[in-house]
C-alpha cells in the first residue's frame, strides 16, 4: 500500500530535513505550510527563521525545474548521501514530494472538512488536505504528521484515520532509558563477575573484566554498588572492559573553588569535570541538584587558579529572547541579565561570605573574563581557549545544540546543563529534546562525559517540592 505523509509546518521547523525521513513514500506539503514558512523566515527570532529558510531551500532543491503538473503529482526526492558534499546528491526514486494547492479545496458532502475560521484557519486547511487525500486515494494510507498535540486530536476527531508525531528525532522510546553516566548494582557488583584480572599501574588499580557482562557500557562511565565499590571505565576493547578502581573517600574530598560534593552523583560529576580528555560534559538533573554551581566553581578553578582557559562564556536557552532582548537597555551582557541571574546567584554562593562580597563578585567576573552571551549571537563564531557553559539546554532542538557545539575551537571545553522536567518549548518533549539527543549521540564519543546529578541539595524545602508537589 502506498503511504502518503502530509507534513505540518512545525515538523519542518523542528527538522528542516524531515522530507528525507520518509523513505520510499510520498511526502505532501500543503500550500498553507509554504505560506507559513514564508512568513516565519523573516521573523526576528533567528533560530526559527533559520530553520524556515533551510526548509524552504531543501524543498527548492528537490523541486528543481519541475513543471506545475509534475509538482502536484510528485517529484522524486533525491536522497542525501552523508559521505558526499552536502550540496551534492544521489538521484533515486525512493520517494516523492508533492505540493498540494489547498486553496482549491471546496466543501463537498462526502468529506468532513473543518471550517476556515480565522483563529484556526491554517491548522484546519492542513487537516483538510489530509482529509481530501484520504477521500480521493482510497488505496493509499494517508497520514498527517504534526508535533501539535491538539492538532492531532482535531484531525482524528474529524475522521482522519492516521495521525502521528514526528518520530525520527527520537533517540529513545522511554526517557527512563537515557544514559545517566553510571550503572548501579544492588548488593555487590563482583557477585555478578565470574573472572577478573587486576593490574597495578603505579598508584592506580585497574580491573579487567569481560565485555559481555556490560553490553551497554561506554567510556567515561561509572560502575557503583551498595558496598561502595566505584569503577571508572577507562578503556574498552573488543573483548574486555578496563575499570579504574576509584576510592570513594577520594571522590567525596574533591574541591573546586571551595565547593565540596554533597552526594555521590555530585562527586562523580566533579571527577568527570576534572577528566583531562573531556571536551564535552553534559549534566542533567532536577532543579536544585547543583549543576550550575558545580560548572561555575569548576570554571573559576581552571580559569583563575590553573590558567587552563582564558575566559568563561555563559549562555542560556531563552526561546523568546530574540523578540525581547532588543527592547532592553544596555550592552549585551546587561540585556542578558534577567535570564542569567542564576549565575549571579551562584557567584553569591561562592563569594557571599566575603567581607566585601559585591566587590569580590565583580573582581571574579573581570579576572575570570566571564562573558554572558545570547545563543542567538553565538552562531558563526569560533571559541578558542574558552570554557563554554550552556544552561537550561532542555528547550533547544538538536539543530540548535549542534550549531552551538560546532562553535567550539581548540583548547576549549563545553559544559551543557539541563533539566528535562522543565521544558517550556511547546514543540519539544523530553524524548525529542536536543539535550536528550546530545546525550545519546555523544555517549560513544571518547572525549565526552555524561552525568545525571539526582540529589536535591538546594534546601530541604526544594527537595520536598521536587518530590511531592
Amino acid at each position: 500500500m502506498e503511504k502518503i505523509y502530509v507534513l505540518d509546518t512545525n515538523v519542518l521547523l523542528h527538522d528542516p530535513l524531515a522530507i528525507y525521513a520518509f523513505a520510499e513514500h510520498m511526502v505532501v506539503i500543503p500550500m498553507t505550510v509554504l505560506e507559513e514558512l514564508d512568513i516565519i523566515k523573516d521573523r526576528r527570532d533567528k533560530d526559527v527563521s533559520r530553520e524556515a529558510r533551510l526548509a524552504i531551500n531543501t524543498i527548492d532543491k528537490i523541486v528543481g525545474d519541475a513543471t506545475p503538473r509534475e509538482l502536484q503529482a510528485g517529484v522524486p526526492i533525491h536522497t542525501l548521501d552523508k559521505g558526499m558534499n552536502p550540496n551534492e546528491q544521489i538521484k533515486s526514486n525512493e520517494g516523492s514530494l508533492a505540493i498540494f494547492p489547498d486553496q482549491q479545496i471546496t466543501a463537498t458532502d462526502n468529506i468532513p472538512f473543518l471550517n476556515g475560521n480565522h483563529d484556526h484557519a491554517n491548522d484546519n486547511r492542513i487537516i483538510n488536505v489530509a482529509l481530501s487525500l484520504q477521500a480521493t486515494h482510497l488505496r493509499s494510507s494517508v497520514c498527517l504528521v504534526t508535533k501539535d498535540i491538539n492538532m492531532r486530536i482535531k484531525a482524528k476527531g474529524s475522521g482522519l484515520e492516521r495521525v502521528e508525531d514526528y518520530r525520527k528525532d527520537k533517540v529513545l522510546d522511554d526517557i527512563d532509558l537515557m544514559t545517566k553516566g553510571y550503572i548501579e548494582f544492588e548488593g555487590s557488583f563482583w557477585s555478578s563477575v565470574d573472572s577478573v584480572k587486576t593490574e597495578a599501574h603505579g598508584r592506580h588499580t585497574v580491573h579487567v573484566i569481560s565485555k559481555s557482562l556490560l553490553e551497554s557500557i561506554h567510556l567515561n562511565m561509572f560502575i557503583i554498588d551498595d558496598e561502595d565499590f566505584i569503577g571508572f571505565v577507562v578503556n574498552i576493547d573488543h573483548d574486555y572492559i578496563y575499570l579504574l578502581d576509584v576510592n570513594k573517600q577520594h571522590l567525596m574530598n574533591q574541591n573546586f573553588w571551595g565547593i565540596h560534593p554533597r552526594n555521590l552523583e555530585q562527586a562523580m560529576a566533579f571527577y568527570l569535570l576534572r577528566h583531562e580528555n573531556s571536551d564535552l560534559m553534559v549534566m542533567t538533573g532536577p532543579a536544585g541538584s547543583g549543576k550550575t554551581l558545580l560548572a561555575l566553581a569548576y570554571g573559576l578553578q581552571v580559569t583563575m587558579e590553573e590558567k587552563r582557559f582564558n575566559k568563561i562564556i555563559v549562555a542560556r536557552s531563552t526561546p523568546p529572547m530574540a523578540e525581547d532582548i532588543g527592547f532592553l537597555p544596555g550592552t549585551e551582557e546587561e540585556k542578558m541579565a534577567p535570564w542569567l541571574a542564576a549565575f549571579d546567584d551562584n557567584l553569591e554562593i561562592l563569594h557571599g561570605a566575603d567581607e566585601h562580597s559585591i566587590s569580590s563578585i565583580d573582581y571574579v567576573k573581570q579576572k575570570a573574563n566571564i562573558q554572558f552571551k545570547s545563543l542567538n549571537f553565538m552562531r558563526g563564531r569560533s571559541f578558542n581557549n574558552a570554557l563554554i557553559i550552556v544552561d537550561e539546554a532542555q528547550g533547544l532542538t538538536q539543530f540548535q545544540l549542534k550549531s552551538i557545539v560546532t562553535r567550539i575551537g581548540s583548547n576549549s571545553k563545553i559544559i551543557v546543563l539541563g533539566n528535562l522536567a522543565q521544558i517550556d518549548n511547546k514543540y519539544i518533549t523530553p524524548l525529542t529534546s536536543g539535550l536528550t539527543y546530545l546525550v545519546e549521540k555523544s555517549k560513544p564519543f571518547k572525549y565526552a562525559s555524561i552525568m545525571h546529578v539526582n540529589g536535591i541539595e538546594r534546601s530541604r524545602l526544594a527537595e520536598f517540592a521536587e518530590e511531592n508537589l
